[in-house]
């Protein structure tokens, strides 16, 4: 049996809710203020947190910032109840680590499915787990006091799914930590003043995101956004920035990750300086079949491709088009095979 913890100040409200819960077979916990919420969490340890955000003595925000620093109720789910004049501060209490949230006045419906797929996400996240530790344990070479820091940074972290198009930051964002991808593919990309868009980046399982801005303690330079479902984990930034400053192989790794980086970003310069149009885009499409979950094919819009060879979107039309003709790619919609990948990777400039 599931325990659910209703945070809320309006009585009428959390009394219905808890009724509702109660039939579909839930334990309830109720709490009128923020404060009280927060001990009652502390205390029982809820599967699932139903709050408001508007509330006295302590908001919603206020609550989720509490509980996101305890390690036995940081991976808590978190669902915000708002009314809808609060929906524009939402994006607030997502880059805070909430979950979900529910417009009041919300149906029976509405807050069981909620409620279920919040649930079933938090099951998955189990399995995340074991993987994401392995990952961040590439951060720390050996079995050092560091490496045990870390596996104790990752404990009980909370794992966020993102949907397609989900937006993880923006450029001007202030990064609250360090994210690590764990499973889909992110693109980071930046705006021309024409309003183009360059991309940057795009990032697959196991890659770190934003170790420029959290290292320089600067604003993103980008704005990362998902290309498909994905699920990342972000890692507290005073506990990252503690152990770079203490521990000499994690900051050479970091360092080695600023390298990369760079490297990449001078490739990319030099293939926009010298390489033709045909060059650059057979370029792109082998680094997309490298860093892409299926190597010999994606989904994958014109302009997309465009901003990521510095091109316009009829010239990736263009070039396709010629590519298909010479049976290097296979191309209907948005979808492209890769037939030879050799040769691609050896196009004459």
């Amino acid at each position: 049996m599931k325990t659910i913890l209703i945070i809320e100040d309006n009585n009428d409200i959390r009394e219905s809710t808890a009724e509702i819960l109660e039939l579909a077979g839930y334990t309830v916990h109720q709490a009128d203020d923020g404060k009280r919420g927060v001990d009652l969490a502390f205390q029982h340890k809820p599967d699932l947190i139903l709050c408001d955000i508007m509330m006295p003595e302590l908001d919603g925000y206020g609550v989720l910032y509490l509980l996101s620093k305890n390690v036995e109720t940081a991976s808590i789910p978190f669902i915000f109840l708002t009314a809808k004049a609060e929906r524009v501060d939402f994006r607030k209490g997502m880059e805070m680590g909430a979950d979900d949230y529910l417009t009041k006045p919300f149906d029976d419906i509405e807050l069981l499915n909620a409620i279920e797929s919040r649930l079933e996400k938090k099951r998955r996240q189990e399995e995340y787990y074991s993987k994401s530790l392995q990952s961040l344990e590439k951060l720390s070479t050996g079995n050092g006091q560091g490496a045990t820091e870390l596996k104790n940074i990752i404990a009980g972290r909370k794992i966020r799914q993102i949907k397609k198009k989900q937006v993880l930051y923006y450029e001007g964002d202030h990064p609250q930590g360090l994210y690590l991808m764990i499973e889909g593919a992110v693109r980071t990309f930046k705006l021309a003043e024409d309003g183009r868009e360059l991309m940057m980046g795009l990032h697959k399982a196991d890659d770190y995101m934003g170790v420029n801005a959290l290292l320089l303690d600067e604003a993103f330079t980008e704005t990362a956004e998902a290309v498909e479902d994905s699920a990342i984990c972000l890692l507290p930034k005073d506990a990252i920035i503690s152990l770079v400053n203490k521990y000499p192989d994690i900051s050479m790794q970091f360092i080695k990750i600023l390298a990369n980086n760079i490297k990449e970003k001078e490739d990319q310069l030099l293939e926009l300086a010298y390489n033709s149009v045909r060059k650059r885009l057979a370029q792109v499409l082998v680094r997309l079949s490298k860093q892409l979950p299926d190597p010999s094919q994606f989904k994958i819009s014109r302009d997309e491709l465009a901003s990521m060879a510095g091109m316009a979107t009829e010239t990736v039309s263009r070039t396709l088009s010629d590519f298909k003709d010479e049976k290097l790619i296979e191309k209907k919609g948005s979808h492209i095979q890769i037939l030879d990948l050799n040769r691609l990777a050896k196009m004459k400039n």
